[in-house]
């Protein structure tokens, strides 16, 4: 009969899992079993059958809307919309905003989910104007970003926290700015849903994109748009709702007009579950766990021969927990590949940001980078920094081995 699944040992049980600005690793408990509970018992179109299971799911779906709505302070959860990842909800938040031309303001560190569809929408001649963000100085990145601002501009796009260099954005003070210039003001959480408090109300955003399978701790192919604003987006993608079927028009109402087709149900539950488990823990206990290990581990790294940092120490003000570094004279893949070949799971190259890589100079070399999650120890981040000191310095005394 072999070993069950649920109890069958893996190749990465032993492994350090530092990718989880990419991916968190490994799921709760509880995310994994509402999945699978999912598969059982919601096995029918949420908001398409009158029957008992199709009922059943649609109450799944909307407990999940309810949930995300009041984390985030959202105050209708029909303005929820689930969607496939945070970079589909930033196409079409992006695309929509300027249906009509116009221009956008973004910082200089955004990914490439923010860059790829605004070049998309006009390859030979940009549509965006680049505010340089001063890491740790909010007055000097809100006004590099009120700069930036022509009549033509039809809204400020910002990610909350660098995907590569951990760099917090100051969202509340960015976001009341647009809102005093009338523009509506979108912010990619993919880096800090589920870790930073998000106010839409006090932080004045219209429209929040996010990741479930990141700091919220669902599975992958799932992820919202938070909508905020009276401005209609036009719709992404037209079908099947499951609503004014008789009509050709796509329905106006939120969310029916940004959800096509049918929905991930398992991804929503286990969105959901993963939201329970973000405040089981507690969101600001997460936080600073997580950046307090994270500044012991630049401590450690900052006294091993040949590391590169570009960040300032990890700290909640100014930063997510997220670090990147060098060695010396080594390609960031080369010492990715080392330290996987040692057991440990990082990141290295450009991690799809490369104008986060140009403003810190990183461009040609990349760099790798170290993410923690809930599940991360301090005796791992020691291992690893051991791990970092063999590979810098071959042959030399290791301090503690």
């Amino acid at each position: 009969m072999g070993i069950p699944m649920a109890n069958r040992k893996t190749s990465w049980d032993s492994m350090i899992y530092l990718d989880n600005a990419a991916t968190t690793w490994p799921k709760p408990a509880a995310v994994r079993g509402a999945v699978q509970q999912a598969m059982t018992i919601y096995g029918a179109n949420p908001g398409r059958s009158g029957h008992s299971m199709g009922l059943a799911a649609s109450e799944a779906v909307y407990r999940c809307r309810e949930a995300l709505a009041e984390f985030f302070h959202l105050e209708n959860p029909a303005n929820v919309v689930f969607v496939q990842n945070c970079t589909m909800a930033l196409n079409i938040v992006l695309k929509g905003l300027l249906k009509d031309g116009g221009r956008i303001v973004v910082s200089d560190l955004e990914h490439n989910a923010v860059m790829r569809p605004l070049h998309a929408l006009s390859p030979a001649s940009p549509v965006y104007d680049v505010a340089v963000v001063t890491p740790g100085d909010i007055p000097a990145t809100v006004s590099a970003f009120e700069r930036c601002i022509t009549p033509e501009t039809r809204g400020i796009v910002c990610m909350h926290a660098s995907n590569v260099f951990g760099t917090r954005l100051p969202i509340r003070e960015i976001g009341a700015m647009a809102h005093r210039h009338h523009l509506p003001f979108v912010v990619d959480g993919a880096q800090s849903a589920g870790l930073f408090p998000i106010d839409m109300q006090k932080d004045s955003i219209d429209f929040l994109c996010i990741p479930g399978h990141k700091g919220l701790y669902g599975p992958m192919g799932i992820g919202a748009l938070l909508c905020n604003s009276d401005r209609a987006l036009p719709s992404f993608v037209e079908g099947g709702t499951g609503s004014q079927s008789l009509e050709l028009l796509q329905p106006e109402e939120l969310p029916d007009h940004l959800e096509s087709g049918t929905l991930n149900t398992l991804g929503i539950c286990g969105l959901k579950a993963g939201l329970d488990f973000v405040r089981a823990q507690g969101q600001e206990e997460l936080l600073y766990r997580e950046t307090r290990m994270m500044a012991s581990f630049y401590d450690c790294l900052a006294n091993i021969p040949g590391v590169e940092l570009y960040t300032p120490r990890p700290s909640v003000e100014t930063s997510a927990p997220v670090l990147s570094v060098n060695l010396a004279g080594r390609r960031s893949e080369e010492v990715a590949q080392a330290l996987s070949q040692r057991g440990i799971a990082c990141r290295a190259g450009l991690h799809c940001a490369p104008s986060a890589h140009r403003h810190f100079g990183t461009l040609e070399t990349g760099t790798v980078r170290f993410a923690p999650s809930a599940f991360t120890t301090k005796a791992e981040l020691e291992r690893v920094c051991r791990a970092v000191w063999a590979e810098s310095s071959p042959g030399r005394q290791i301090p503690g081995a």
